[in-house]
């Protein structure tokens, strides 16, 4: 984090947190943990991924995740994403799995969602760092008050984005959107261990297409290739 790679269109928004205290501390914590030698999830370049592959100015729906994924070439910065090559995690086998049932997509063989992102899907962890093969070992280090201020910044900013928000961390963030201004999607998590409680047949994807083409805006093209 030495070095703020961050696209102009949030850097306007963004770029005086980066001199509060949270971050500062964040900062110095990053760093004492690679002069340990400890190895962090993405690597420095991919940490705001998320931010520089979808520009505010596109952000129509907001996808929010927890933690990146802590194996070894998995996260790349984007939530529930992981690069091609790399095996698809349970929780997106079952993204697809509604994906499929809700608007017939094809199953897809690899787990790269950058083309969600370029549509101006953000996909936003509330965490974006992780140490390796440590889940949730960078929670509460300062992260969440710099997504939080993403998330509010959205809701204030923009109109008639949807947040698709599944699972309890995710739900929790709930008092940070207008949702007279947004439309707001919850459901379980996808993860195996709840996606039967209310993922799997929730038809979000549908459901976000058509919010957005009723606000004016083209419709995510869901099918990754």
């Amino acid at each position: 984090m030495s070095t703020i790679q961050l696209d102009t269109s949030w850097l306007k928004y963004l770029e005086g947190e980066f001199s509060q205290e949270y971050m500062c501390q964040l900062r110095a914590f990053l760093q004492a943990e690679k002069e340990k030698g400890v190895h962090i999830y993405p690597p420095g370049s991919l940490i705001f991924n998320a931010l520089n592959t979808t520009p505010f100015d596109k952000v129509k729906v907001v996808l929010l995740g927890q933690d990146p994924y802590h194996g070894a070439g998995q996260a790349h910065g984007l939530s529930f994403s992981v690069q091609k090559g790399i095996a698809i995690p349970p929780s997106l086998k079952n993204i697809y799995k509604e994906l499929h049932a809700d608007l017939g997509m094809e199953i897809p063989p690899h787990g790269d969602l950058t083309s969600w992102a370029e549509q101006g899907v953000l996909l936003l962890n509330a965490t974006l760092t992780v140490q390796a093969g440590c889940a949730g070992s960078h929670q509460k280090k300062g992260w969440e008050s710099f997504t939080d201020k993403i998330i509010s910044i959205v809701s204030e900013e923009k109109e008639g984005v949807v947040f698709l928000l599944w699972g309890n961390y995710a739900k929790a963030k709930q008092p940070l959107i207008d949702g007279k201004k947004h439309l707001i999607l919850t459901a379980a998590h996808p993860s195996p261990f709840s996606a039967h409680y209310g993922f799997l047949g929730c038809r979000h994807f549908s459901s976000t297409n058509e919010y957005l083409v009723s606000q004016g805006k083209d419709p995510v093209d869901w099918q990754i290739r």
